[in-house]
């Protein structure tokens, strides 16, 4: 597949990565440029670009930045795009976010709305960069970790959920972007390595 990574931070790099080692054509960007990317690129394999030349062409998108920068991102570029939003909010870093402190929202339907005309699934927020580095087990392994995958997008939420399993993890089906603050920080699921009936025990027990 065709992938472009926006930031290249711990779950960026990480992706940057693993989706190399799998052979997926990656391009990877970030907010200080291709010039900051080189040794990244070297290592491997990925193209350092532009916000433009990771988005376009792309079949799928992670947005891995702080929520913070979200809206600075140019919506009409994600259009029609299949978005995964990694990305966790967190007051003391992105600042007061009114939708975000009372939970009116869950950080990714904010992103969603901001990046409009794309198809959002929120996924790989919940996990630690190492983890997700070094953690992939084959399918059938006991000791397989499961990541929550939520979206509205049936066959958007299906691409990411196989690409989670090639990725050596167990995707579990967390409902719609509405319902992905199950997996957000402080939650159950958020910084543990669940099994995926883990996961699903988690999600059910998370509280608003």
């Amino acid at each position: 597949m065709k992938i472009g990574i926006v930031g290249s931070g711990h779950i960026g790099g990480t992706l940057t990565r693993r989706l190399r080692t799998l052979g997926h054509d990656v391009t990877v960007t970030n907010s200080r440029g291709p010039q900051s990317l080189t040794e990244l690129a070297a290592e491997t394999g990925a193209t350092a670009g532009t916000l433009e030349e990771a988005v376009q062409g792309a079949e799928l998108v992670v947005v891995a930045v702080p929520v913070k920068a979200v809206p600075t991102l140019p919506a009409e570029l994600f259009d029609g795009k299949l978005v995964v939003d990694a990305d966790n909010y967190y007051a003391q870093r992105d600042g007061d976010i009114a939708e975000l402190l009372d939970r009116s929202l869950s950080s990714s339907r904010w992103t969603a709305e901001h990046l409009k005309g794309a198809r959002v699934v929120k996924a790989f927020n919940n996990i630690r960069a190492p983890h997700l580095m070094d953690s992939g087990r084959p399918a059938g392994s006991p000791d397989r970790i499961a990541l929550p995958v939520a979206g509205d997008d049936a066959r958007a939420k299906q691409v990411v959920m196989e690409l989670v399993d090639e990725l050596g993890f167990d995707p579990v089906d967390a409902g719609t972007l509405d319902e992905s603050w199950r997996q957000q920080p402080d939650t159950p699921v958020y910084g543990t390595d669940r099994d995926a009936d883990g996961v699903r025990q988690g999600l059910a027990q998370a509280r608003p």
